[in-house]
């Protein structure tokens, strides 16, 4: 390879393992594209897009106490950078003590049939149905006294997994979010009014920029009439997005070593962990599946890093399909190979995708509908753990809280602070709903492939009022 010639992500992975001395190495490519639109009052005010690469080598060193490991990870990888690259993982390796995770590398795992195929690309193409959609959305938004705020992103990566094992791996991941506020115009209540909706997609074909501005013009007159409550303890009605931001920070905090080591929700009193316990009274089941259609992730460990839920000894080891929770009961924790030796539980790695099925077929609206009087919440953040051996998260509520009388939203309500723990509105919660695709809001630039039902919960502690959200 000449100097500073741009090479094909493949041959860059077969590269640097040609290059590694190290008794193991791990080279993962990823290779990004990102398409974006923004906009305020109305009108587009940026667009773009962008490309980029990673490389990632995980060099393995064995010696005489153990197995120890090296990871550097470098951007715009070009052919000249790559010795330099591995040498540096292979120092890092020399330099490290024995790794805990230590385990043989992955092997045996069938290639990728399109492992020497370019990366994919994203381009603003991808936005070539929605734009005009949306201003068709601004001139009605404009035209009823609202200005619509937000942003489309667009990205596909794709990661090429090369191992000294003989893995060839490689993934293409799709990922879309859209993110629409709507305010009351300056000329119609001076922006005071605000609310929000999201979506995640994989292609933008099925996002309709009406349906979500007729949804924001409903709530916004919802929000015409202000009604100013106390903190307490509500019925409240968790839309879905709400509760895929709860079971998301559940789910990262379900490492079955940190539960066997009685530090977290997930500990038993007594010790051990409380797989085999019920959850919740409802029948509902917390799964991923990386085939699940439209929230597909990659089949296969793609590890850059060793922590409490990932090893990269792991990579390349397939993901099946997973149930957390089945019918109200807790079945798996995440555990890598070595978590798994450690607590005498199955291998289950982490996932990319997170599935809550069990409820009934009642929409929200229809939830709304069948409530004498309660709180609709349009979404959380600012989420942050108070207590990780409760799990108990605190947050606020952010662009609406709906006041819900005999079965009719009634009007807006000021914002609150909550403290509640996901596990614990499991078990409390009395009614769930249909799933749906949904974007979680706070956590929507890490985790965005989520289906959810909106839950029911009797008793929602909203703990203080939050003033000037």
């Amino acid at each position: 390879m000449s100097s500073r010639t741009t090479v094909k992500p493949h041959e860059i992975v077969e590269r640097a393992l040609e290059l590694s001395t190290a008794d193991g190495c791990v080279v993962i490519a990823d290779e990004h594209s990102s398409a974006n639109l923004r906009w305020a009052g109305n009108a587009l005010t940026t667009n773009g897009v962008t490309r980029g690469r990673t490389l990632t080598v995980i060099a393995t060193v064995d010696g005489a106490e153990g197995t120890a490991s090296g990871v550097v990870s470098r951007s715009a990888v070009t052919a000249d950078d790559l010795e330099p690259l591995v040498r540096a993982a292979e120092a890092a390796a020399r330099a490290a003590g024995p790794a805990e995770d230590a385990q043989p590398l992955v092997g045996g795992v069938p290639a990728s049939p399109d492992f020497t195929d370019a990366p994919a690309e994203t381009t603003s193409a991808v936005f070539a149905d929605f734009a005009p959609a949306l201003g068709e959305a601004f001139a009605r938004a404009g035209a009823g006294g609202r200005e619509l705020y937000g942003f489309a992103h667009h990205e596909l990566s794709s990661t090429y997994l090369g191992t000294s094992t003989g893995l060839r791996l490689r993934h293409d991941q799709p990922n879309g979010t859209l993110e629409l506020n709507a305010k009351s115009a300056a000329t119609a209540g001076g922006r005071s009014r605000s609310a929000w909706a999201g979506r995640a997609t994989a292609d933008f074909k099925d996002v309709d920029p009406a349906a979500l501005d007729e949804e924001l013009s409903r709530r916004l007159g919802w929000a015409e009439r202000r009604v100013e409550l106390p903190a307490g303890r509500y019925e409240t009605l968790l839309p879905p997005t709400a509760v895929a931001d709860l079971l998301i920070y559940q789910t990262w905090s379900a490492a079955a070593r940190d539960a066997a080591e009685g530090r977290t929700v997930f500990s038993r009193q007594g010790g051990g962990t409380r797989i085999g316990e019920t959850l919740s009274q409802l029948p509902l089941t917390l799964r991923s599946d990386p085939n699940e259609p439209g929230l597909e992730y990659a089949p296969f460990v793609v590890a850059h890093a060793s922590g409490d839920t990932e090893s990269v000894f792991d990579n390349g080891l397939p993901v099946p399909a997973t149930d957390w929770m089945r019918e109200g009961r807790l079945e798996h924790l995440v555990t890598t190979r070595h978590s798994a030796g450690l607590t005498g539980l199955p291998v289950a790695p982490g996932a990319g995708n997170l599935i809550l099925d069990g409820g009934g077929e009642r929409t929200l609206d229809e939830m709304v509908a069948a409530t004498g009087r309660g709180l609709l919440v349009t979404c959380l953040w600012y989420i942050r753990e108070v207590d990780p051996a409760t799990l108990l998260l605190t947050g606020l509520t952010r662009d609406g809280v709906y006041l819900v009388e005999n079965g009719e939203v009634v009007g807006e309500v000021n914002n609150f602070r909550f403290n509640e723990s996901p596990v614990d509105l499991l078990s409390r919660a009395t009614e769930a709903g249909r799933t749906e695709r949904t974007l979680p809001r706070e956590w929507s630039d890490y985790f965005t492939r989520a289906a959810m039902p909106a839950l029911r919960i009797p008793d929602f502690n909203m703990s203080s009022v939050s003033r000037g959200v």
